[in-house]
């Protein structure tokens, strides 16, 4: 999810019908800017150069689990129609990436389900399969802590963590920061948001490694 607010304009987005390596470009209808999902930014138009401001708010889910933790969710429909039909199986059930694209960075397979996010001035990309349950990686002065439910569908959201104080630690079958009465709720996928002692959640973007690679060639790949 990003910012609508550049250079003093409320801007509205909208799918410019375009792709770049199989990756989504929209355009805002105020400055007929075209904007790159994958690499952050403007890449043609008045606005050419800017970044995107990310806005940490999204969660990808299923319709259930939401429904359970929300039940008084207001459903967003065209002239009153609910669209329940996923067009997409056959796509994420297929080893082919979009109209046969594939990566030239052969470090993993063209259709890796990644989380991928930026750090120090560097990109990063870790498979979803390396951090089921958790795992903790140390980046120069930023320790993370990066979470995937055991067997959930692909869509859903990875979330992650950065300390700069703190390391994150695992102790009795729990997820914990150092020094502080943070655990992770596993079920909520979260530390808790109203303590200030609770490290930030760290901005990223699922995807496959094939389109991530293909945009974001300079890519440094978390193993174990």
């Amino acid at each position: 999810m990003y910012d609508r607010e550049y250079a003093g304009k409320e801007l509205n987005f909208e799918a410019s019908g375009g792709l770049i390596n199989a990756s989504l470009v929209m355009q805002d209808r105020e400055t007929d800017t075209y904007w790159s999902i994958m690499t952050d930014e403007a890449i043609h138009g008045a606005q050419k150069g800017t970044k995107l401001k990310k806005i940490y708010t999204g969660k990808k889910t299923m319709w259930q689990d939401w429904r359970r933790e929300h039940p008084n969710t207001l459903v967003l429909s065209v002239n009153g129609q609910e669209d329940t039909a996923f067009g997409y199986g056959r796509y994420f059930s297929s080893d082919e990436g979009f109209r046969g694209t594939k990566a030239k960075d052969t470090r993993l397979k063209d259709k890796e389900p990644v989380f991928t996010f930026h750090l120090h001035g560097e990109k990063y990309a870790v498979p979803f399969r390396l951090v089921e349950g958790g795992k903790i990686f140390n980046i120069g002065a930023s320790n993370l802590f990066i979470f995937r439910p055991v067997g959930v569908a692909i869509f859903y959201s990875t979330v992650a963590y950065n300390s700069i104080d703190r390391g994150f630690i695992y102790e009795d079958g729990l997820w914990k920061i150092e020094d502080t009465a943070c655990i992770f709720d596993r079920e909520l996928g979260a530390f808790p948001e109203d303590d200030m002692d609770c490290s930030a959640n760290l901005e990223g973007f699922d995807t496959f490694w094939y389109i991530w690679s293909l945009n974001n060639p300079d890519t440094k790949v978390l193993q174990d």
